[in-house]
């Protein structure tokens, strides 16, 4: 089986853990695939670089969203829990593997972003029992908007990540 789409099965793996199990243990399940992800990886210090980059910005874009009333959580507060604070760090682990054929051309990285984005938030409420206050199209259309934009930021900086680990090695 390609590497490639064994990352993308791990996603899934740890994205339905933190789904489906919140902040409880089913969260050691997307821990064991981030780990497994950085030991598999040659270059685990950029990968790991990666990973915090993405889960801060995707944890600050969260949470300004939550902050917007665009998502309503059971757990209240200024941030986004810790189930979906993972879920950045997994997605990250995508950028330079099972997701870097979207990254050019441009257009396809906006494409995919403006749908995928806003499917895999409402899946992701539909299953966590997440609320959308400002109505179900309204908060598809703004998070399309948003990961048009977002998604290829974040492809622009696995490159970035994985250019300095290659420019490290000459």
């Amino acid at each position: 089986m390609p590497k490639n789409l064994i990352n993308l099965l791990l996603f899934q793996v740890g994205w339905f853990a933190c789904v489906l199990g919140g902040t409880s243990l089913w969260l050691l399940v997307a821990a064991g695939v981030l780990l497994v992800h950085l030991l598999w990886t040659s270059s685990w210090r950029s990968e790991g670089d990666l990973i915090i980059s993405v889960t801060l910005i995707g944890t600050l874009v969260d949470s300004l969203l939550l902050a917007c009333n665009v998502f309503d959580f059971d757990a209240g507060g200024p941030v986004i829990p810790l189930w979906l604070v993972v879920l950045w760090a997994l997605l990250a682990t995508t950028l330079n593997h099972g997701l870097a054929w979207t990254a050019k051309p441009l257009w396809r990285a906006c494409l995919l972003g403006a749908v995928c984005g806003p499917l895999s938030y409402y899946a992701g409420s539909e299953l966590a029992g997440v609320r959308l206050p400002l109505g179900l199209w309204p908060s598809m259309l703004l998070l399309a908007v948003i990961w048009a934009m977002l998604f290829p930021m974040l492809l622009y900086v696995a490159d970035y990540f994985r250019l300095q680990t290659e420019h490290r090695l000459h």
